[in-house]
């Protein structure tokens, strides 16, 4: 139990230094938040604690939208510090795993691994996407892209391919309807799920809000 604990302290101290320069919303604080999600949702779960953790702190740690969207970078990043910190091979290969299963992906990709762990950490990431959070952190990444806060000539497109969902250019609020909007009926865990419908009356209130401002209604 001791050496897992030194395990997932020197990932912590890993994926701060990793990710120092980091856009605000793909940042240490994003990793720190999903970490402590996927603790608090582990604790109803029948799950490896240990995989857990390492999967939350690692998930993001080299997300392809920062790497021109190379999906190889991130798990290839995590496995070779996961050697160098010696952990065992079994667990390794689950993590990597999960951090290459974990993406939402325009929400109709076939996820090729399935576990417990994953159910978790993908519950954990997807809540920080919604709410008051979520808000912001979309907000933050448009304005990083520079771009439109809204345009009603562009309406949202759903269910987008992975490849055009990738490649969006999309006005900010549109993201909303593409992605954030549908993470409550695509949660893993009951735990997930209850915190969610929470979350997401929250953004829908906001969006009514945002949408009278923007028309002049009261």
């Amino acid at each position: 139990m001791k050496i897992k604990k030194v395990q997932v302290d020197k990932t912590i101290a890993f994926v701060k230094h990793q990710l120092k320069n980091a856009e605000g919303g793909h940042d240490w604080f994003h990793i720190e938040r999903v970490y402590k999600n996927a603790l608090l949702i582990a604790q109803n779960e029948d799950v490896d604690t240990f995989v857990v953790q390492l999967g939350a702190l690692l998930h993001d740690i080299a997300d392809s939208k920062f790497h021109n969207g190379d999906e190889t970078i991130g798990p290839k990043i995590a496995r070779e510090f996961l050697v160098t910190i010696k952990v065992n091979m079994e667990v390794i290969d689950h993590v990597i795993h999960i951090i290459q299963n974990i993406s939402f992906g325009g929400g109709n990709e076939v996820q090729k691994f399935k576990s417990p762990e994953l159910d978790v950490v993908q519950d954990a990431d997807r809540l920080d996407a919604l709410g008051a959070i979520g808000i912001a952190r979309t907000f933050n990444y448009g304005g990083f892209k520079n771009r439109a806060l809204y345009d009603p000539k562009v309406p949202p497109t759903l269910n987008m391919s992975k490849e055009a969902y990738k490649a969006s250019n999309a006005p900010t609020l549109n993201h909303f309807y593409e992605k954030l909007l549908l993470l409550k009926d695509k949660m893993n865990t009951k735990t997930g799920r209850e915190i969610a419908l929470e979350r997401h009356a929250f953004m829908t209130q906001f969006l009514e809000q945002f949408h009278d401002e923007w028309n002049g209604r009261k």
